[in-house]
Formats: structure tokens, sequence, C-alpha cells
């Protein structure tokens, strides 16, 4: 049975000010939070990068200034490069390789990469061996045997499966204690449980991220046209929620959970952060810190 829950956080680059609101909180005041629970890495990447994948990425922090505020709060970063087109020209990308060098020589907890390509993950290894590789859900690994097969890879710290296979209970009680160390659940997917396009939506955004000049991708889902609501995401078959997680998913042993939302606005992440890691009691009193000026009009 594990006791704690390890969460990977959306924004590493794109919500800076939000965790250096956030994270104070989460250390100075811990009685807010739920005590069974761990922030273990954040994750995302910066803007136009030619590596990045998943979700097309507007953050623009510093990343020295990301990466100093994550050493002082012992969190782990993660780089999302999971476009899953790269080819062997495109892995002499100056700007993705000075981030992985920035996350290698960092000091601090070990930080790692999501990825995708495999041809990417060999690269990584090779010239980057400080750092661990999770395998991106944008793989799509809907059927179980070759979910399992993927965490048997070596190559990979962590395995995010897709979001449909968060409910199989029967067979994921059957991985061994090692691979359930390695699952790592996509909590809060809003996407139609239904849906037959999610691997060409995620190949839209790699081309996007290499400079192809291609379409948007568009969504033939019930109700796309809402985009995300966490609303919407409660209501799903696949959605893992608080008390699911504490009563469900611990005592299985399972212990890594991933909250998406590095495409959102910082409000919805905030959101986000409330239910799954602060007291019900004490959102309120979150919120009031995180929002500083009681006068803010939103509207």
């Amino acid at each position: 049975m594990r006791n704690t829950a390890i969460y990977h956080l959306p924004g590493l680059f794109e919500f800076y000010e939000l965790y250096r609101r956030f994270l104070p909180l989460f250390r100075t005041h811990r009685e807010y939070f739920y005590d069974w629970c761990e922030i273990g890495s954040l994750y995302g990447a910066p803007e136009n990068c030619l590596w990045g994948g998943g979700r097309f990425s507007c953050g623009e922090c510093d990343p020295q200034a990301m990466m100093a505020l994550l050493r002082e709060y012992g969190i782990s970063a993660r780089l999302t490069f999971s476009n899953s087109l790269l080819r062997e020209e495109h892995l002499a990308d100056e700007r993705c390789n000075a981030l992985c060098r920035l996350l290698a020589e960092s000091g601090g907890p070990r930080n790692g990469v999501i990825v995708h390509s495999d041809l990417l993950a060999g690269y990584l290894k090779e010239h980057y061996p400080q750092l661990y590789l999770v395998s991106s859900t944008t793989k799509v690994l809907t059927e179980f045997e070759a979910f399992r097969q993927e965490t048997a890879r070596e190559d990979f710290a962590y395995v995010v499966p897709d979001f449909r296979l968060n409910k199989a209970f029967a067979q994921l009680e059957t991985l061994a204690r090692a691979e359930k160390d390695k699952v790592e659940f996509l909590c809060n997917e809003c996407c139609w449980t239904g849906c037959r396009d999610r691997r060409r939506c995620y190949e839209v955004v790699s081309r996007q991220n290499l400079g192809e000049d291609c379409p948007d991708h568009r969504c033939a889902a019930p109700d796309a046209a809402q985009g995300y609501r966490f609303s919407k995401a409660m209501r799903s078959p696949a959605f893992i929620g608080v008390e699911e997680i504490k009563e469900t998913y611990l005592p299985m042993g399972f212990s890594n959970f991933k909250i998406e939302g590095r495409g959102l606005g910082s409000a919805l992440v905030l959101e986000f952060l409330l239910y799954y890691l602060v007291k019900p009691e004490h959102q309120l009193e979150v919120r009031e810190e995180i929002y500083l000026d009681n006068m803010l009009d939103l509207f």
C-alpha cells in the first residue's frame, strides 16, 4: 500500500507567477493541504519549442527563474518534449539542447523530460544521462498489453497511459510492484472517451511545433465547442477524483498522478490545485492568498 500521492502539475514555463505564490503557501501553511499528497514535479515547455508536443505551449517565463524556484522547494522540473515527428536534423536544435543542459546541470532534485519519439529518447540518454525520461501520454496507449510493455522498458522512469485505461482495475492490479511505481495516471482529461482522433490531434501539434503549415485539428467530439470544462471532466468515466486517489489507487499501490492544464488559464489551473491538494475548508483562504489584491476585477 502506498500512503502518499505524488502530483505532477502543469505549467513549468506557463504559470511561473501562480506557482511563485502557491508554493510558499504549500510550505508555510501545510495544514491547509491534504497530508497524504506531495508535489513531485512541474512540467511544460516554452512557446515555439521545436521538440514540444502534446499542447501548443505559450510559456514565456525566464527558465533560470523557474529552476531557482523549484530548487528552493525541492521539486523536479520536466520538459514536455513529446513531439512525435522528430527527424535526425531536429536533434541539433540549439534552444532545446540549452534547456536540457539547464535541467541537467541545475542541481537539486533530479529533473526529467517527457518524450514520445524513440529517436529523441536515445539522443537524451546519450547526451543528458542526468535526466530521467517519462513516456508521454501522446503515444495513446489504449491497449493494456502495449501499456504493460511500455512499463517494462528500462528507458523510462514513468509511463503515462491513455486516460481510457484509468479504470481498468482488474488489469492494473496484475502489474508488479516495480511496474506500478512507474505508472502516472492522467486524472482530469476532458477529452471524450469515445475519441478516435486523439493521436491525429497530437500529430497536428507536433507538425505545428516543427513549423509546418497545417490547419488546426478540428475535434469532432460532442460539446467540443465548449472547450475544456472541469465540470465536464469530472463527469467523465475516466476522471480520477480525490477520494478515488485516496481510497482506491493508493491502496492498490499507485502513487503518481498527472494533472493536465498547461494549455489553459492560470485561474482554472488554480481550481485544479485547490481540488486536488487543498482541504475544502481552506480553499477560500488559499484563493485569497493567491489573489493578493481583493479589489481585483476579473470581468
